[in-house]
């Protein structure tokens, strides 16, 4: 499984990359979203015992109507077959943490590794599409600690196909190469417009609540 990372060369000038997608700081990059993804479920697993055992329990996450964890891990979506979202969060974050440390001390994994990582972000990624639209349009109400996560995962998920494109684990056509070339240039602007837009659904769909205390 541990092999050098392929050199790609296809004749064009590539972008000079984003120091994120230097081994250094992607690694760092893995053990962020770990540990960020570890607190968070640990956390979401402790209030879940407490509301178990005593469902008038208020956990300390629940802030105002919407950023209500309470309200969201009562409901049919905080589990997947019976088994809590927040167990599997404790299941797979270790394992970002376990690659990036690894990383750091200078362990290289082969392509197809690399290919099998990026379908299990990309799972992580429907998750949280998932979870987003059942918090906002379907329980009308926010896990803090959720939240947390998915900001989080969104970089994971966007780095990771930046650095499996720019190391070649991923090979696009010609046809894509400026496509890839202008991402990787604009990588910061890509995850900042999508940051906004969920702020944005957010606001909008909750502006009944947000509006009156922004002064609207």
């Amino acid at each position: 499984m541990w092999s050098k990372m392929p050199k790609i060369t296809n004749g064009t000038k590539k972008p000079t990359l984003p120091k994120i997608l230097s081994i250094k700081w992607f690694s760092v990059l893995l053990i962020i979203v770990g540990i960020v993804g570890i607190v968070a479920s640990v956390q979401l697993t402790i209030d879940k015992i407490h509301v178990l055992k005593d469902p008038s329990f208020d956990p300390a996450c629940n802030i105002n109507p919407i950023f209500s964890c309470g309200s969201v891990m009562k409901t049919a979506q905080a589990e997947i077959r019976g088994v809590p979202n927040t167990l599997v969060g404790l299941a797979t974050f270790p394992i970002l943490i376990t690659i990036g440390a690894v990383m750091l001390f200078g362990a290289r994994m082969n392509r197809r590794f690399w290919q099998l990582f990026q379908l299990g972000v990309l799972g992580g990624l429907g998750m949280v599409i998932y979870l987003f639209f059942q918090g906002v349009y379907r329980i009308n109400a926010l896990c803090i600690y959720c939240v947390a996560t998915w900001v989080a995962i969104l970089p994971l998920v966007w780095y990771t196909t930046l650095w499996n494109l720019s190391n070649g684990h991923i090979v696009l056509t010609k046809k894509y190469q400026k496509a890839k070339d202008w991402v990787i240039t604009h990588h910061g602007d890509v995850i900042l417009v999508v940051y906004i837009g969920l702020a944005v659904a957010i606001l909008e769909h909750f502006w009944y609540y947000f509006g009156p205390l922004l002064g609207f």
